[in-house]
């Protein structure tokens, strides 16, 4: 088989180093009748180790080339295939509970978390690789500098945990960034902090919207000045000092 080219347009970076993948492995603790698939699977570094844990893996990959290659490299009763975007790909399809794994194309990272974080109800667990700042933008308390939407919508949904930085050099070809993995795992129904999903990513979204101003500019006609003082929020604090739980307060409000 000819040597396959990585593609800069599909942010691709290949996990190459033995050592991180089998740190990843570890941290996954895949068992045999698990139901998982791995997102962006490429010539298949983290597919290989994990199929010898798993009776059965499916993988969702866009390039028809890296299809080609996993099609000849493992068997299909082993390995299904799914030639599909992942930020359009319904993971409810594949049943439940699922368990989601991946090193994310950083291109895509974001709106791809968005998009799985509709399926918390029928995942059991994610484990991904991403880009460390978005990793350390994920897992960000209150009143840092690293703390934004992500930081509030990913917690309002899922507990998140980073696991441990990998470095550039443990890919082909290297990543001008350092990398890191997560682990995600969604809350109980009861633990969600906001009635409406909508209504708290609305708000969520201003809040965050112009960072340098005041909640009482960036909420004005969503949230009622009596509303502030009820829930003892003061209006002239920015989204970025508030807490998940105090986001959903104005929400369910």
């Amino acid at each position: 088989m000819t040597a396959y080219r990585h593609k800069k347009s599909l942010g691709q970076h290949f996990l190459h180093d033995p050592g991180y993948l089998a740190r990843i492995v570890t941290a996954i603790r895949p068992a045999a009748d698990d139901l998982m698939v791995e997102i962006g699977p490429g010539q298949g570094a983290l597919t290989r180790p994990l199929l010898e844990k798993l009776d059965h893996l499916h993988v969702v990959e866009i390039d028809r080339d890296l299809v080609a290659h996993l099609s000849q490299a493992f068997p299909p009763e082993r390995l299904t295939i799914h030639t599909a975007d992942a930020l359009k790909f319904d993971f409810a399809s594949l049943g439940t509970p699922l368990r989601v794994v991946g090193n994310l194309p950083y291109n895509i990272s974001s709106p791809l978390l968005f998009h799985l974080a509709d399926y918390a109800g029928k995942i059991k667990d994610l484990h991904f690789m991403l880009q460390k700042e978005v990793v350390n933008r994920m897992a960000a308390a209150p009143d840092t500098p690293d703390y934004g939407r992500l930081s509030v919508m990913l917690q309002a949904r899922f507990q998140v945990m980073k696991l441990f930085n990998v470095p550039p050099g443990a890919f082909n070809p290297p990543p001008k960034v350092d990398s890191a993995v997560v682990r995600l795992v969604p809350l109980s129904v009861e633990a969600i902090p906001y009635r409406d999903a909508e209504r708290f990513a609305e708000i969520v979204a201003r809040a965050f919207g112009q960072r340098r101003k005041t909640l009482r500019n960036t909420l004005k006609g969503l949230v009622e000045p009596e509303a502030f003082a009820a829930l003892s929020i003061d209006p002239q604090r920015r989204g970025e000092t508030l807490s998940v739980e105090e986001f959903s307060r104005l929400a369910n409000r």
